[in-house]
This record gives structure tokens, C-alpha cells and sequence, in this order.
């Protein structure tokens, strides 16, 4: 008897692990304990591990009797097959030693250069037995515990609840977390770091854990902003109590997305830390609320396949803009519905649509596409019917696996409205029906404002539209169209009008200098970086002054602005001569390990544009070749592509290549 997959005749429960690293040889070696009951009688269960060493005998107690076996198994690569003749209704553990160098989803970050010293994981559906005996099935769930040794100078943050910690006489400790209800493996996750926290606590009573680099204490505000208030909104919201025992956030260096929905765990690029003025126009709110929301949706139930992926991505995206609209309005959370509808209409007229439930379809059709989804379904059956539906289908399904039919029956079960077309054509067809969410938000007065202000449309009155008080958004719009038309009196207008003044009024009028001019003090590093450029194009006689007043500006964590002055500084002949060298060899810096990958990515493009690569910095590309992440890898590969090709590089490309 051929059985579909091994959670027919198995049910593992309870993982107890522990793991130590080695950060010198980069490796994890540990013991895990996996207790399960057999649901049929078989001769082998596996559990999945990839590329791993088994370092003692495999061990199995078999709990009728009490007694511990050595058992004979097989580690093929990918999976530890136990053999045993498993009785059904028997409760077993099998205890696995094991070391592994991990080829993914376990990073080891900064121990060889001066980035910062992490140890942090990214499981992303099915990786985790790349360093943890584990399941990649993520229909098996399991209550893990997770008991971490390592040196007791950095801060251990794991799942659950810290339950204990002690200090070994080797200076390291040992950190042991617990989680109450079972999860899938990829979810399990830990970060080891130097950070500081700080705690709130929600409204019923859930200890919110928001981590941070101790240089970082004047950014902890601007970057967690509107923590709680989401929180308890979306507890409010969702109508289901936050199902684990705490809340952890921690940022990363070089993290591979912008964050991961570790159970009770987000953990999240440092990119989105910031400082007041960055938060203006790069924060971590929206993602901070969507990995919130994927605490339920994703979390507590689990998509039983990648056919239905919507039911994650999809219910964390629109929960996420429920969350944001609790904090910035309803402006807000119409724009960025429109946004997601271009996006979608774009995909379409590209040929590239796909249908939710095809498993291969792009992330802008999971998440978007599924927010459009519970968006319009929430208008055709109203609020009370959508509410108790999904309350009904999480309490119904909660720590278990489900399916996009799991959500529609109950749907069904508390609406008397029709849904059965509504769902075969949003889950099924491909075409993202544009007119139909068009129609909803038109019930906005707010965007049909924005679509009516349009210059390029017939009998288009432009100068009205650029003095009247419309919103910021039709406002930009018309400035993108027209930027040859605009008056002094725009620069009145807010923070985002005059972010639009500075990328798109490229061209500067010398009526204009000097209200152009005070842009360089807006609270925006997007305006004072695209300002600063275009002054010092448009003014080469006032260019060292357009430098003295950015010098010391460095901008988000990219360091958007300071690269961009750099450049501008090497750039200008007459500008501190004395001090060129060193803006060079800063600019070089840059593209060191030493720097996230986004600062890295900035100083390589401004390199090749100042067409200047000494050896150390082309070092450093090729070392980027290699980099885990895999946008900055293949940016790093283009470009040694491109400068092979130029005769001052191509030799000394060759030859760091091969050492």
C-alpha cells in the first residue's frame, strides 16, 4: 500500500532541541528529541535533514515499555530514515545527534568582517532541516522547545517564552525557549545579536519585545512606531485573541526580504530602521503590521499547499492596510488599494496574470490580488457576515492546515449572499477584473478626485489643478505631468507636494532657485537627495555651497544621501582639494562586507558611473559574487559581466576570480 505522504500514518508532537554553534567553521551541531504516534504500522518514518552528519548512534524509547533502543537508520542526503517496526497507537522519541555546516536558512553574519556579529535564520516554507532535523512538510506541526548555547555577551531570542537561563563555566549560556501550540518547521526560527529591547504590553495583557542595536536608541521610537496600536487593533479586528504567549521583532543585517513571520518571532531587515525624518518616507509600519497579521493568517493556520497561498499573503496584506488604516486613515487605505490595482492591471497588460490558486503564481497576485479579493468580498456581504466568518474559520481551524474551500464554507455558513461565482472568478481566472474594483473605489470621493485632476486628459484645466487644494497624491500627479508649469506658490503645498517638485522639476527655472533651495531642509532624505543633485547640476556656481549645507547628511540606511554627496564632492573640481582622497577611500569603504548590501549596491553604481574601480573596491565585488543574498548576488555578477568587459578591469578581474 503506496500511503500519499507521511502525516497518513505518523503524527509527530513535540521537538525538544538543542543547538551550539561554531561561528569559526560556521556550523550548528546539537540534539533533537522527537516524540510522535504512530497512526498506522509501518516500518520507517523519516525525518528531513539536509546534508547532515550523525554523530552517535540513533536512539528510540519506546514509551509502552519504557526502554531506550539503539535503531538501525538511513541518512540518504535529504532525510534520516528510522527503521523500526512502529505499532499504531504507540507513542515513540527518536533522539538525534547531528552536525551540519548549513547551506541555507541558518546565517552566520559578520564573524569575519565588521559587520555585525549575528547568528539568524530564514526557513521560508521548508529550509529549516538545513539546520534542524525538522519537517518540511508544513501539514506536520509541532510544539517545539528550543535550548540555544551560546556566548553570554549577545542576546538569544528564539519562539515562545524564555523559561530559563543559565551561565556555563565556559563564559556561555544556555537559553531555553517553549512554545505552547504546535506550528510548522519552517516557522521556527533565532537570531543572536548584540541588542537592546524595549517592552510594551498590549491590551490583553501580551509582552511586545522590540529589539534593537544599543547605537540605535534614538531610532527605536520612529522604527516601532505604532507597534501596539496596531496590535490591539488587530486583536479588536480579527476577533480572535493573539494566539502565542509573547511578541518578538528583531532587526538583521543583509536579511534576505524585508521580514519573516516567525511564529511569535518577526524577524527583519535593518534597512527599516530609522530616524524621524527617514520614517517619513521609508518605514517599517507596513511591514511590521502584515508579519503581525501573519501571526494569525499563516501562524495559527497554514496553508495545506502552495495552491493556496493566498489565504497567508493574501490576509496579511489586507489585515495589514486595515491596521494602517487604524493609524493614518481612510486616504491612506484607498491609495494604497489603488496602488495594488495598477500593480495588477499593469500585470495583466504585461500577459503575465495568473489565478490565486495557481501555485506558481507571482507575489504580486498573492498578496494583492488576495487583498482585492477579501476587500470586495467584505462589500458584498458586509462587515458583520465577513467579521464572524473569518472568526468562525480561525477557531474552526486554528494550529491546523487549510484550504481556500476551509474559508468559503464558512463564508457560506454565515451569509446568504451568493459567493460561488464571486470565488471561481477571483481564485480561478487569471484576469484581475480592473472595472469592478475601479467601481468600488470610486466610492471614495478622495480618488475621484485623483482621477479627475489629470492634465493629460481633454479640456484639462492644469493651472487650477496646480493652485486648488487638492490632495497631496492628485497634486503630484499633476506636478509629474506638467513639471515645466509650476509656480512659486507649490512650494506652499506639503511634504510629499514637494517631494514631487524635487523629482520631477529636473530642470530649474532661476525664478524658482531659491524656493527650490529650501527643499535641501525638508524632512525627507527622497527630497533632499534628489534636490541636492539637481541644484548642483542646474548651479555650478553655487555648487560648493549646495555641499556645505548637506555635508553632514547621511539619509536612510543605505546612505542615500551621503553616497550621492560623495560623488557630487569628488565631482566639483574646486571643492577640498585636500580632503579628496579621503572622500574617495570613503566612497570605496562602502562596498565592504563591513556594510549592508544596500549601502554596497549604492557605492558599486556610483562607482561604475564615476567609471572609476580601483582594485579594492572590484575585490569586493567579486566577493559579492558569492553573497547569500540572492538580489545582491546577482547585481554583483552583472556587473563583473559588464566591467569583463572594459580592458582596465578585465585582468585583474580574471586573476581575483580565481585566488
Amino acid at each position: 500500500m503506496v500511503l500519499a505522504q507521511q502525516t497518513d500514518y505518523v503524527d509527530f508532537t513535540f521537538c525538544k532541541a538543542f543547538v551550539k554553534f561554531d561561528t569559526v567553521e560556521k556550523s550548528v551541531s546539537g540534539i533533537v528529541r522527537h516524540k510522535f504516534v504512530m497512526l498506522k504500522d509501518v516500518d520507517s518514518v523519516f525525518v528531513d535533514a539536509q546534508k547532515m552528519d550523525i554523530t552517535n548512534p540513533v536512539e528510540l524509547l519506546d514509551f509502552e515499555n519504557s526502554e531506550t533502543y539503539k535503531i538501525a537508520y538511513r541518512n540518504d542526503g535529504s532525510k534520516i530514515w528510522l527503521k523500526y517496526g512502529f505499532k499504531a497507537g504507540k507513542q515513540y522519541e527518536v533522539i538525534i545527534n547531528y552536525k551540519v555546516i548549513p547551506g541555507k536558512a541558518l546565517y552566520f553574519v559578520g564573524w569575519d568582517n565588521e559587520a555585525p556579529n549575528q547568528i539568524w535564520t530564514q526557513g521560508q516554507g521548508k529550509y529549516t532541516s538545513n539546520w534542524l532535523p525538522s519537517f518540511d512538510d508544513m501539514n506536520e506541526k509541532v510544539a517545539f522547545s528550543l535550548t540555544i548555547r551560546f556566548n553570554n555577551e549577545y542576546e538569544v531570542i528564539s519562539n515562545g517564552k524564555k523559561v530559563f537561563e543559565t551561565e556555563t563555566v565556559d563564559g556561555k549560556a544556555d537559553h531555553v525557549f517553549m512554545m505552547e501550540k504546535p506550528m510548522s518547521s519552517y516557522l521556527v526560527a533565532l537570531a543572536i545579536g548584540k541588542y537592546d529591547k524595549q517592552v510594551e504590553t498590549s491590551a490583553s495583557g501580551i509582552p511586545l519585545e522590540m529589539y534593537y542595536y544599543p547605537e540605535d536608541s534614538l531610532k527605536v521610537e520612529p522604527t516601532y512606531r505604532y507597534t501596539k496600536q496596531m496590535f490591539d487593533f488587530l486583536e479588536q479586528e480579527i476577533g480572535v485573541p493573539y494566539p502565542w504567549q509573547n511578541y518578538k521583532q528583531v532587526p538583521v543585517h543583509d536579511f534576505l526580504y524585508a521580514g519573516m513571520e516567525n511564529t511569535s518571532l518577526t524577524i527583519f531587515s535593518d534597512a527599516f530602521v530609522t530616524d524621524s525624518i527617514g520614517f517619513n518616507d521609508k518605514n517599517y509600519v507596513n511591514v511590521n503590521a502584515h508579519e503581525l497579521a501573519h501571526q494569525w493568517f499563516g501562524d495559527m493556520v497554514t496553508e495545506t499547499s502552495g495552491t493556496h497561498h493566498w489565504l497567508q499573503e493574501g490576509f496579511a496584506t489586507y489585515y495589514a492596510l486595515l491596521a494602517e488604516r487604524a493609524v493614518f486613515g481612510d486616504k491612506y487605505y484607498y491609495w494604497r488599494l489603488y496602488e495594488y490595482a495598477q500593480e495588477l492591471l499593469d500585470q495583466d497588460n504585461r500577459g503575465a496574470g495568473t489565478a490565486l490558486l495557481n501555485p506558481k503564481s507571482s507575489s504580486v497576485t498573492f498578496y494583492k490580488k488576495g487583498a482585492w479579493l477579501l476587500h470586495m468580498l467584505r462589500e458584498k456581504i458586509g462587515d458583520f457576515a465577513f467579521r464572524q466568518a473569518v472568526r468562525n474559520y480561525l477557531i474552526a481551524h486554528q494550529f491546523q492546515n487549510v484550504s481556500s474551500e476551509d474559508f468559503i464554507r464558512e463564508v457560506k455558513n454565515v451569509s446568504d449572499v451568493e459567493v460561488d461565482g464571486f470565488f471561481e472568478k477571483w481564485l480561478e481566472s487569471p484576469v484581475f477584473p480592473y472595472n469592478e474594483v475601479m467601481a468600488s473605489l470610486e466610492q471614495s470621493k478622495f480618488i475621484q478626485e485623483y482621477l479627475m485632476a489629470d492634465c493629460e486628459a481633454n479640456n484639462a484645466k492644469c493651472d487650477y489643478y496646480l493652485e486648488a487644494p487638492l490632495s497631496d497624491q492628485a497634486k503630484s500627479k499633476i506636478i509629474s505631468q506638467v513639471p515645466e508649469r509650476i509656480t512659486s506658490d507649490v512650494f506652499m503645498d506639503g511634504l510629499k507636494v514637494r517631494q514631487a517638485i524635487a523629482k520631477h522639476v529636473s530642470k530649474i527655472p532661476d525664478s524658482l532657485k531659491t524656493q527650490y533651495e529650501s527643499l535641501l531642509k525638508d524632512d525627507s532624505y527622497v527630497t533632499i537627495e534628489a534636490a541636492l543633485y539637481n541644484l548642483w547640476s542646474n548651479f555650478p556656481n553655487d555648487r560648493i555651497r549646495y555641499l556645505d549645507k548637506t555635508k553632514g547628511i547621511i539619509g536612510f540606511q543605505d546612505r542615500n544621501v551621503r553616497l550621492l554627496w560623495l560623488v557630487l564632492a569628488l565631482s566639483t573640481p574646486d571643492y577640498e582639494q585636500n580632503n579628496k582622497q579621503a572622500y574617495f577611500d570613503e566612497l570605496i569603504g562602502y562596498t565592504a562586507p563591513d556594510y549592508g548590501f544596500e549601502v554596497r549596491m549604492g557605492a558599486f553604481s556610483y562607482l561604475q558611473a564615476l567609471n572609476l574601480f580601483p582594485e579594492a573596491a572590484l575585490a569586493n565585488l567579486v566577493n559579492a559574487t558569492n553573497h547569500y543574498n540572492w538580489q545582491f548576488r546577482s547585481f554583483a555578477r552583472d556587473l563583473v559581466g559588464a566591467l569583463s568587459n572594459d580592458e582596465r578591469y578585465a585582468d585583474i578581474l580574471e586573476k581575483l576570480k580565481n585566488s
